[in-house]
């Protein structure tokens, strides 16, 4: 009974409007011009129905806006356009002209940069002062890293370790950002190669595939394989930073392949609401693994996303060091002293395959490749910048090269020599006390290596 009462009533109020205004259904059927609608108040103050009035093509748009302006006078004088709509999150204004965002400003947002390519200070540079102790150290870990990456990636090609992932190309991205943060913890080379070879001394007991470190010691969160679920969990961590009144921030990487995952939207938005004190560092080298980001996004990279969510940003010459250096010195002060999120988009280029699995002469031109090892090397600019302020020679660049390979083949031979971790520690550092099922789960394993040891790696203490 009710549901018919409701019917009639619905069908009385549309042949009170087709009275009154005629039958919409032939402009919907595209046979008569369309109309123009405008709220109009009514008795009372009261907001009534939608007054409607038809004009023709041959009106002409002044006419047109002039006679809703008249309908839309309300008893004290203003008008729609005079009134804003409080809505939640923020009072919105009202206008008459029905206006599209555009898809883009049109002009790409510029990228800060320090150095140019010959490593001179660009004349008006506004960067972060560093002293000299700072800058042989920030350059001595940028030739750290290039020389373990070849000499890690060579180790896998002669089958010593599993796989390896190298950073050719963005040495001034992981080094400098890394020194905004902190100058006097460091990742040592022999952490590295004991993570790599899992051996008994990897902080991870050889449960982690190569190249996946962390450290408790650094607050080094370890390295998932899943793209971009490290965000949402950096933001969650930087909001237990805020609500301990910690002088810190959190900060997490991720390559232009991981913002066209969920989580990065989920973690912008996440960050925005809660006003967490996180640094969100993209990576844009070009590549997720095969796919060009012009296959990935149409948006003018990916600094402009974080507008949409109410995040400030800045995009920075991924190979100046100096340029990285001082745009996350300034995002880690405004992230702790105004309690917010920044997102960081470093432009870069990967050099170097995707990964010891990846071929990429097969998906894009090796005169590319070629380009941005030579003319756009970030270390080599970064050294010019050095030796400019006599801060360095050749003399010392000799010696630091040959002392570097020096230790890091010594670390991959103490790697390599070190004892496996046991198969007990499979089960282990989850519970306190280990429960009935996973002690099921190691006895099968036992059992099943004693059916079959051929198969089982030697070096692994049972």
């Amino acid at each position: 009974m009710a549901l018919r009462l409701a019917r009639a009533s619905s069908q009385l109020a549309r042949r009170a409007a087709r009275d009154r205004y005629g039958d919409p259904r032939p402009w919907l059927l595209g046979s008569a011009p369309p109309v123009l609608l405008g709220s109009s108040p009514a008795a009372g103050g009261r907001r009534g129905f939608c007054s409607v009035r038809r004009f023709t093509a041959g009106d002409s748009s002044a006419a047109a806006a002039a006679a809703v302006s008249e309908d839309d006078e309300t008893e004290n004088g203003f008008t729609d356009g005079d009134q804003v709509l409080d809505f939640p999150g923020g009072k919105v204004s009202f206008e008459a002209e029905m206006n599209f965002l555009p898809e883009s400003k049109g002009e790409r947002i510029n990228c800060y940069r320090v150095l140019d390519d010959d490593g001179q200070t660009i004349s008006g540079s506004r960067f972060q002062e560093v002293s000299k102790e700072m800058a042989l150290k920030m350059y001595s870990n940028m030739v750290t890293l290039q020389t373990m990456d070849t000499i890690f990636y060579e180790a896998q090609r002669q089958g010593r370790i599993s796989f390896y992932l190298t950073s050719h190309g963005e040495e001034a991205i992981n080094i400098a950002s890394a020194a905004a943060l902190s100058i006097e913890d460091l990742v040592l080379p022999q952490e590295f190669a004991n993570q790599c070879f899992g051996n008994k001394m990897d902080y991870g007991k050889g449960r982690q595939m190569p190249i996946h470190y962390g450290s408790n010691r650094l607050n080094y969160f370890t390295v998932s394989s899943p793209i971009a679920t490290q965000l949402p969990q950096a933001v969650g961590a930087a909001y237990s930073l805020k609500m301990d009144k910690k002088d810190a921030c959190a900060i997490t990487y991720f390559g232009d392949g991981g913002t066209s995952e969920g989580d990065f939207h989920a973690g912008l938005n996440f960050a925005a609401v809660m006003e967490a004190p996180v640094i969100f560092f993209c990576r844009n080298n070009g590549w997720a693994i095969s796919t060009p980001t012009t296959e990935q996004f149409r948006s003018d990279g990916v600094v402009v996303r974080g507008q949409a969510y109410g995040i400030r940003g800045i995009r920075v010459d991924g190979n100046d060091a100096l340029a990285v250096y001082s745009a996350v010195h300034a995002a880690r002060e405004m992230a702790i002293t105004e309690g917010r999120p920044i997102l960081v988009e470093a432009l870069t280029y990967r050099v170097g395959h995707h990964s010891t699995s990846d071929d990429s002469t097969k998906y894009r031109p090796v005169d590319e490749i070629e380009h941005w090892r030579t003319a756009r090397d970030p270390i080599s600019r970064y050294r010019k910048w050095v030796q400019g302020n006599d801060w360095w020679s050749d003399a010392e660049e000799s010696e630091l090269r040959k002392r570097v390979r020096q230790e890091l083949l010594q670390a991959i031979q103490v790697a390599e020599r070190a004892p496996k971790p046991p198969v007990s520690e499979l089960f282990t550092d989850v519970y306190d006390q280990i429960p009935s099922n996973l002690n099921e789960q190691e006895q099968l394993l036992r059992d099943t290596i004693m059916k079959h040891p051929a198969d089982y790696p030697t070096d692994v203490p049972i």
